[in-house]
């Protein structure tokens, strides 16, 4: 088996062998994974990695069972021995009435659209070594920052391919890029750190690293000589890349299998006000360039770019094959899965559409308040929409930036929060999920 040239030949084989032991279904996915990692560290080389992977994954099923397992190791051997325990694996797990492949009618059919998430561009690492380096330089241009815990820059492929014994038949080729800059400003126990950075699909569309260090250095000098608040109920603006943590709680809320077990705080809230009138919350799969974009998810499933709130009101869950059966429902193509687990829903290109205030005039606005632009910890209940988290920032007096605030917590329900927030006009695409800057009209900041 291992010396087949193409992956199809590969995983056909590999699904055949597991029918002929005496599954009922199976799907096979071919990963190959390239890249390399330059980190510099005070202006000297400090690390260079290269996680190159290939692999093989394979989901088998005996009636309503089903078990999924991986290797790395093709050899001819290895692969039937792989074949040997999914079989006796799946034939004693335990049932699931709603395990299974995809419907053949949601399958992508005919070649797969061209999503420009694959540059060919393979940069030397010497060339992401000076990248680095530049990134960092830029950074301590400025006086105020007294020591690095590192600049990086990176170039990652990988190609997928995926089979079933239904017929489905994927494959797609995919890039990123990266470079970024952590710094540190002041000393002692006065010391305060920041970072930037830029990631792209293709090369040529990365921000200079001059400019991310740059940002780096003044994100960090302006969080020097922090102060303290005492605890009071003020307006909150999360600045947009801590905004997007609260869109990624909202995706966890509308999970489909979370959902199903009743166990999210918007289970009873389809087609109801979720949030403001007017906000749009959309993921759209099929992004140009988009660092998550897919042609078909982790099923086979064709994807599509879909609201899931249409001016403020709940109009789908985030749904894969599993989690659509038990709600009697059709799958939303946003199936997910690594090469030894099942599939689970998950967002891809997952963003809120801008405002039309600016995030400076947004400040302007608050008067007195707090702007958020960092989060720690994870206090955030989807059971019940508890939301409590340690925030950083900038506080706000007469509509200007004041000073730096930290060791402060933030709370509310995220239920209140999602209906009572505004956004900025700042979107920015820099991962899966995005948002603009972020208004809440009240919150609770706990802090002496």
């Amino acid at each position: 088996m291992a010396e087949e040239n193409q992956p199809f030949d590969l995983l056909d084989k590999v699904i055949q062998e597991t029918l002929k032991a005496g599954c009922d279904a199976a799907e096979a996915v071919f990963v190959n994974l390239d890249g390399v990692s330059v980190t510099v560290r005070n202006g000297k080389l400090e690390q260079v990695e290269r996680p190159a992977e290939t692999a093989l994954g394979l989901r088998a099923f005996y009636g309503h069972r089903q078990t999924s397992l991986s290797t790395s190791d093709l050899s001819q051997g290895a692969l039937e021995k792989l074949v040997e325990q999914a079989a006796a694996i799946a034939k004693i797990s335990p049932e699931d009435p709603y395990c299974g492949l995809a419907c053949k009618e949601e399958l992508l059919t005919g070649p797969a659209r061209d999503l420009q998430i694959f540059d060919p561009t393979t940069p030397k690492t010497e060339a992401l070594r000076d990248l680095a380096l530049k990134a960092e330089a830029a950074a301590f241009e400025e006086k105020a920052i007294s020591n690095s815990e590192g600049a990086e820059a990176s170039w990652n492929k990988a190609t997928k391919s995926h089979l079933t014994s239904t017929g489905f038949q994927g494959s797609t080729s995919s890039s990123s890029f990266q470079i970024s800059a952590v710094v540190i400003a002041g000393k002692d126990d006065g010391m305060e750190r920041d970072y930037d950075y830029s990631v792209s699909r293709y090369f040529q569309d990365l921000e200079p690293a001059e400019k991310i260090g740059h940002s780096a250095a003044e994100r960090t000098i302006k969080r020097l000589n922090p102060k303290k608040v005492s605890t009071q109920t003020v307006p909150v603006i999360f600045e947009k890349r801590a905004a997007a943590s609260l869109l990624g709680h909202f995706s966890g809320a509308i999970n489909g299998a979370q959902v199903a077990r009743g166990v999210t705080f918007l289970k009873e809230t389809m087609d109801m006000p979720v949030f403001a009138k007017g906000i749009d919350i959309i993921d759209d799969p099929l992004r140009i360039r988009g660092l998550a974009s897919r042609p078909f998810d982790g099923e086979g499933v064709a994807t599509e770019k879909r609201h899931f709130i249409k001016s403020g009101a709940l109009k789908s869950w985030l749904l894969d094959c599993p989690s659509a059966r038990e709600l009697g429902l059709k799958t939303t193509g946003h199936a997910s899965r690594s090469l030894a687990g099942v599939p689970h829903p998950s967002p891809t290109n997952f963003y809120m559409e801008n405002g039309e205030v600016s995030l400076n005039d947004m400040i302007k606005n608050v008067g007195t308040g707090f702007l958020v632009t960092e989060l720690i910890g994870m206090g955030v209940n989807l059971v019940t929409g508890d939301y409590s988290r340690g925030a950083t920032g900038f506080w706000i007096e007469k509509g200007e930036i004041a000073y730096p605030v930290n060791e402060v917590t933030i709370a509310g329900n995220l239920k209140d929060m999602f209906l009572n927030l505004a956004p900025a006009s700042d979107l920015e695409f820099k991962g899966a999920v995005n948002a603009p800057s972020l208004l809440l009209g009240a919150m609770t900041v706990a802090g002496t």
